[in-house]
This record gives structure tokens, sequence and C-alpha cells, in this order.
């Protein structure tokens, strides 16, 4: 299986930035789409981003849209969510995903999850 690990998520001012990142190891990681998904408490998970294998084709929500931007490193195995312009509806429980093919909007169609990391946004 993979295996992936969140980090950089911490607390923030409204209009500040943070970049997380999410480091996978296992059996392949070059061959995986891979996607950023955010939870806040009583909501459902929800799509943020998504990077196909190659790092050139990326999808966004349109609720982050010109705000985050995803990139893949595959040298260091690992993916990023820059995110700029932050806002209090950002704050959420931030995870990283992995599947096999393309990019997908769906969590159900993701295969491996890390454990997440908390993003806070105050006003």
């Amino acid at each position: 299986q993979v295996q992936l690990v969140e980090s950089g998520g911490g607390l923030v001012q409204a209009g500040g930035s943070l970049r997380l990142s999410c480091a996978a190891s296992g059996r392949t990681f070059s061959s995986n789409a891979m996607g950023w998904f955010r939870q806040a408490p009583g909501k459902e998970r929800e799509f943020a981003a998504a990077i196909n294998w190659s790092g050139r084709s990326t999808v966004y929500a349109d609720s982050v849209k010109g705000r985050f931007t995803i990139s893949r490193d595959n040298a260091k195995n690992t993916v990023y969510l820059q995110m700029n312009s932050l806002k209090p509806e950002d704050t959420a429980v931030y995870y990283c995903a992995a599947r096999v093919g393309g990019t997908s909007w769906s969590a159900y169609s993701y295969d491996y999850w890390g454990q997440g990391t908390q993003v806070t946004v105050s006003s």
C-alpha cells in the first residue's frame, strides 16, 4: 500500500498563507494521482484540489480556485498545497489522498489517505 503523511498546518490570520506537504512512501507514488480534501466539524469531507501523475494536469474546487495551488515533486515523493489569501471558511482538517488513475473530485474514488493536518484561519 501507499502511506501518506501530511504536515505544514497551523494557525494563520485571514489573508495569510500556508504551504501543506504530503510525504508519500510505499509501492508507488509517481503512478498515482494525488488530491487534497478538507473537512470541517459537522460538514462532509470536500474536494479541494487534485493533480495527475506528471503534475501537468490540475483541477480545483471553485471555492479555492485562484487562491490555492497544488504541485508535486516526484523526485521527493511529495505533493504540496500552497494556500494564499486564506479565509476563515478555509478552517478544516486537510487530508492528502492518492488513487490509481487520473484526477478525481470524489473522495470515494481515492484509495489511500493520510491522517490529516489542522488548518485554522482566524478573522
